[in-house]
C-alpha cells in the first residue's frame, strides 16, 4: 500500500505526459511570480540589511493604485506611469520619514518600522480605494486573455496567453534587473553595499540615494507582480497573503542572493504544483500549496541554514 502511494504518481506522469507538462507550466508561472516578489525583498535587504515586511502590501497598493486611477477616467497606460510615480514618491517618503531617522538603530527596530509601513499602507489603501475586490484592467493594458492549445503525445496542453505574458515579462524584468546591477554605476553601488556595507560607505556611496533607488525598484516589481496576480485572482488585500509565499523562497534561496531568489522561486512554484497534483490531492485531500513551500524551506534550513545560495557566516571569537 505504501509502495503504491509513492510509485503510482510516477506511473501517472509517464502515462499522461500532457497532464505532467500542464502541471509544470502552471508551476513555472507561479514560480516566476514568486521569484519577482522575492527579488524585492532581496534588493532591499542587500542594500540596507532591512527585511521589508511591507513588500507584500506594496504589491496590493500598487495594483489598487493602478485600478483606482483608471476608475477615475485616466487612460490605462497613463495610469501605469502615474502609479510608477506614486511608487517613487512612496520610496522617497519611506527613506526620508521612516529610515533616515533610524540609521544606526538595531535591525529589529528597522524591521518593526517596515511593519508600521505595512499597516499604514493597508489603512491608506482601504481609505482611498475601499476593501472590496476589484478587477484588473487586463484588456485595457493590452494583455491578451485567450489561450493556445497544443497536443503533445495526443493529449491537450493549455497555455493561457496571460500566463505566457507573465513568463515573458517576468523574464525580461529579471534580465533587465541583472543587467542594471552588473553594468551600471548605481547597480554596482547596490552590489557593493551588499558585499561590504562599511567599505561601500567609506568610498562615498550615498546610503540615502541607494535606499530610495532599491525601494523604487521594489515598487516597480510590486506593480508588475500586482498586475499579474490581479489579472489572475482579482485585486484585493488578499493578494498580500499570496505575496508572502516569497518568504519560503528567501529561506530556500538565501536572503542575500539574487540567484537564490530566482532559482528558489522557480523551484517552489514547480515543486508545489507537482506535489499537490500527484501526491497532495490523492493522499492528503489537496490544498497542500498553502503549506508545502514552508515545509520544503524548513527541511532545507535544517541542513543548510543559510539557504541553498546563501554564504555561510563564520564568527570568530
Amino acid at each position: 500500500m505504501l509502495r503504491d502511494i509513492f510509485i503510482n504518481p510516477f506511473v501517472d506522469m509517464y502515462e499522461a505526459p500532457d497532464l505532467f507538462l500542464q502541471t509544470l507550466w502552471e508551476g513555472l508561472v507561479s514560480g516566476v511570480l514568486y521569484a519577482l516578489i522575492a527579488l524585492g525583498f532581496v534588493l532591499i535587504f542587500r542594500s540596507s540589511r532591512i527585511f521589508n515586511f511591507a513588500q507584500g502590501i506594496m504589491v496590493v497598493f500598487a495594483a489598487l493604485t493602478l485600478v483606482g486611477l483608471y476608475a477615475y477616467g485616466i487612460p490605462a497606460w497613463i495610469a501605469v506611469l502615474l502609479t510608477l510615480g506614486v511608487m517613487f514618491v512612496l520610496a522617497v517618503s519611506i527613506e526620508r520619514v521612516v529610515l533616515r531617522p533610524l540609521v544606526g538603530q538595531p535591525d529589529i527596530i528597522l524591521f518593526m518600522a517596515t511593519i508600521g509601513v505595512s499597516l499604514f499602507l493597508i489603512g491608506l489603501g482601504e481609505i482611498i480605494f475601499g476593501g472590496e475586490n476589484k478587477q484588473m484592467i487586463t484588456s485595457e493594458l493590452g494583455i491578451p486573455t485567450g489561450e493556445t492549445l497544443l497536443e503533445p503525445w495526443g493529449g491537450l496542453l493549455i497555455l493561457p496567453h496571460l500566463d505566457i505574458t507573465v513568463v515573458v515579462v517576468g523574464g525580461v524584468l529579471v534580465a533587465a534587473l541583472l543587467a542594471f546591477l552588473n553594468y551600471t554605476k548605481m547597480g554596482r553601488a547596490i552590489r557593493a553595499l551588499g558585499d561590504d556595507h562599511q567599505a561601500a560607505l567609506s568610498v562615498g556611496i550615498s546610503l540615502q540615494t541607494i535606499w530610495v533607488l532599491v525601494w523604487f525598484i521594489a515598487g516597480i516589481i510590486a506593480l508588475v507582480t500586482g498586475i499579474a496576480w490581479g489579472a489572475r485572482a482579482g485585486v484585493s488585500f488578499a493578494l498580500e497573503v499570496i505575496a508572502y509565499k516569497a518568504l519560503p523562497v528567501l529561506m530556500l534561496g538565501g536572503l542575500e542572493s539574487i540567484t537564490g531568489a530566482i532559482v528558489g522561486g522557480l523551484m517552489i512554484g514547480i515543486l508545489e504544483k507537482l506535489f499537490d497534483g500527484y501526491w497532495g490531492y490523492p493522499i492528503l485531500g489537496g490544498n497542500t500549496e498553502t503549506w508545502f513551500a514552508f515545509v520544503l524551506a524548513l527541511i532545507v534550513l535544517l541542513f543548510r541554514p543559510q539557504g541553498l545560495f546563501g554564504e555561510r557566516i563564520i564568527e570568530r571569537v
